[in-house]
């Protein structure tokens, strides 16, 4: 039970981290962010169980397709199965007729290949979809805390007329950036889940960049942390 992820128990921690910047931010931004990821997580659970679970319906219109192309491939072999050698020469030339059962057999191929991974390809578009909207929020989350810059914690007095409004304390501050890393962490935790049951090189692929993505956004938060961290600490010693 410890060696894979849990929806319902990633959905439960989202809920209390959206419960905790609710209540240390009550009606801010991050918040928001917070609550339409939580309705985004409890959306990718009926997606994640169309994904495990087979589609008998497709199967059974895709098994029904493949037989009656290969029955349409071997009819025609077995209809001049009948028919008398001079009448077999007429039709055509040898060489003439094996080039085009190869070129039958090889669109052939490409129909029954197409078929056979139909459902896989519908699984993964439905996956795509979840995984961009999971994608667009890692963005969201790095918007947010953008502006969110320790520097004028150190140099309050260097504000211009455009710089943006700075009304968090040093300890709200750090609180605020943390919460943007548990953002991003639950995110990436989210994606996984996508690909837990799956071996498509695609979602892999998909996942690892969102991954990748809210690891790096999480590094330069945790610099920024530092920072403040440094100077409360530095407040501290002086105080």
């Amino acid at each position: 039970m410890y060696t894979e992820l849990k929806l319902d128990l990633v959905l439960e921690t989202l809920r209390t981290l959206h419960s905790r910047i609710q209540e240390r931010f009550p009606d801010s931004g991050l918040a928001a962010v917070a609550a339409d990821l939580r309705v985004l997580g409890e959306q990718t659970a009926p997606v994640l169980e169309r994904a495990r679970q087979p589609n008998v319906f497709l199967r059974v219109g895709v098994g029904f397709s493949v037989v009656l192309i290969l029955t349409l491939a071997v009819a025609p072999f077995y209809l001049m199965r009948t028919l008398p050698f001079d009448a077999l020469v007429g039709v055509g030339a040898m060489v003439q007729a094996v080039e085009s059962a190869t070129q039958d057999l090889i669109f052939l191929v490409i129909a029954v290949y197409f078929l056979f991974t139909l459902e896989m390809r519908l699984k993964r578009r439905a996956a795509l979809v979840e995984l961009h909207r999971l994608r667009s929020v890692v963005h969201v989350v790095d918007m947010h805390q953008l502006t969110k810059d320790p520097e004028h914690l150190l140099s309050p007095g260097m504000a211009t007329p455009s710089s943006p409004e700075r009304g968090l304390t040093r300890f709200e501050l750090a609180r605020y950036l943390d919460y943007c890393s548990e953002l991003l962490s639950l995110t990436s935790k989210l994606a996984a889940c996508h690909v837990q049951y799956a071996n498509d090189p695609v979602l892999l692929n998909a996942v690892a960049d969102i991954e990748v993505l809210s690891s790096n956004l999480a590094s330069k938060i945790w610099q920024k942390i530092v920072i403040v961290d440094t100077a409360l600490r530095a407040a501290e010693v002086r105080g």
